[in-house]
């Protein structure tokens, strides 16, 4: 694979670090995506299973949708993507992951400066309390699960209609102004307000370099974009740079 070496220098020499990772990422460890041709959007209706509404409707459809999708991600794990983006991140002094993800991965690959901006599908919420804890049950126990207190617990994810975490939010748009390098890995650049980021980073003079399968509504604004898989892209690039 052809790497500019101009690319080679802008990550050695990058001094604050952002990454946008989306869906496709996740896709190379064999989850489902949730757009896309056979996505999980076209065998579910998200107004059914992921909404406040569908909520209130069945909690417990709602928490069958989401425990599927919790056994598809146990039975998965992170891809060499993960793994080098982790690496990165203890290269660099300055480094924060945004992901769109909800499922961990990062984390589990070893990275620690992670924003989710729709949330992580093994925390849950209390109804009453507020109060969110880790629950890793694969099955869980009981559906829909409780509380100690006796309220309902839901996902700690962002439905659809539901506002994204303003901290999180407010983070991932603080991570991106700072950053002189952005890199984007396996999004479709299509989901708003996480849509935005790569051209507010572009706009406050950060380099863009892209990994993805295909062009994106961004590739434009990259100084490279590395088509194909990220698992196969990403560490090679970055074995050159380090």
């Amino acid at each position: 694979m052809e790497i500019p070496q101009e690319v080679l220098s802008v990550m050695k020499k990058a001094k604050k670090i952002a990454v946008l990772t989306g869906a496709g990422i996740s896709a190379e460890s064999g989850l489902i995506t949730f757009r896309g041709k056979d996505g999980i959007w076209e065998k579910f209706d998200p107004d059914e299973v992921a909404t406040p509404g569908a909520w209130k409707k069945d909690p417990l459809k709602v928490w069958e949708f989401h425990e599927e999708f919790r056994k598809a991600i146990a039975e998965h794990e992170p891809n060499p993507a993960h793994f080098t983006l982790a690496e990165i991140e203890k290269s660099s002094d300055d480094f924060t992951l945004i992901t769109q993800n909800i499922d961990q991965y990062h984390q589990d690959a070893g990275s620690k400066n992670v924003i989710e901006l729709h949330g992580n599908v093994w925390r849950v919420k209390c109804l009453k309390e507020g109060t969110v804890s880790v629950n890793k049950d694969v099955p869980m126990k009981q559906l829909p699960p409780y509380c100690s207190c006796g309220s309902m617990l839901r996902p700690d994810v962002v439905w659809f209609n539901e506002p994204l975490p303003p901290a999180a939010l407010e983070n991932a748009f603080k991570a991106t102004y700072e950053c002189d390098l952005m890199i984007v890995v396996g999004t479709s650049i299509v989901i708003y307000p996480a849509a935005m980021l790569p051209s507010f980073a572009y706009e406050h003079g950060a380099k863009i370099i892209e990994f993805n399968l295909e062009p994106t509504p961004i590739s434009h604004l990259a100084m490279f974009s590395f088509f194909g898989k990220a698992g196969e892209t990403l560490p090679e690039v970055w074995e050159k740079a380090r």
